[in-house]
């Protein structure tokens, strides 16, 4: 083979390369980036059919425990009275962290009227209760955290992946599910929802 048609090979090679990275990186980008174009509506929740209301068809909040900061245990349940915002979460997770800021500005807002759950997935290896509390502290959120440490939280409501925000109503009913990072426009939509 000449020099002329192994330099062109060799450049349609490169070209086609970086079609490829440009394409794999737009996509990535799409799944990562927070998203301000969610459509959160009222629906009935994701969660399963077990906690199903027959009166009013309208999905019951698992109930489940986790532990707070100082190592005491919170039910959802102990809550309830007040709408309540419940994400999960862990620290080493890009879009968690990438929602956080917007959270804890939203949670400064309407913190008194709203009660927020972040609830740290605690697996004892890649997350642990120390790290989701020395990031929080690092970043200096205000918002109350929780640890789930036994994943009761996570299997009560079939969490596979984060972050993942639910709305519940001060009922006790979720009302909308939100599975990807969110912005504080779309915070803020859920929350008229459970107001």
């Amino acid at each position: 083979m000449n020099k002329k048609i192994k330099t062109i090979l060799l450049l349609g090679a490169f070209v086609l390369f970086i079609g490829v990275a440009v394409f794999a990186y737009n996509m990535l980008g799409r799944k990562v980036s927070p998203q301000n174009d969610i459509d959160i509506t009222q629906s009935e929740g994701s969660v399963s059919q077990a906690g199903r209301d027959e009166e009013d068809q309208k999905t019951k909040a698992p109930d489940f425990t986790v532990l707070d900061m100082e190592g005491n245990s919170v039910k959802l349940s102990d809550l309830l009275g007040k709408p309540i915002v419940l994400n999960f979460w862990a620290s080493w997770c890009p879009p968690c962290k990438g929602e956080m800021p917007e959270f804890n500005q939203v949670y400064k807002e309407v913190g008194e009227d709203i009660t927020f759950m972040m609830v740290d997935l605690v697996d004892g290896q890649r997350e642990t209760k120390e790290k989701g509390a020395q990031y929080i502290k690092k970043q200096g959120f205000s918002f109350p955290v929780y640890f789930d440490t036994k994943q009761d939280a996570a299997y009560a409501y079939g969490i596979t992946s984060i972050p993942t925000t639910l709305f519940i109503d001060k009922d006790g009913y979720v009302i909308t599910v939100a599975q990807s990072a969110i912005d504080e426009k779309t915070l803020k939509k859920g929350i008229d929802l459970i107001k």
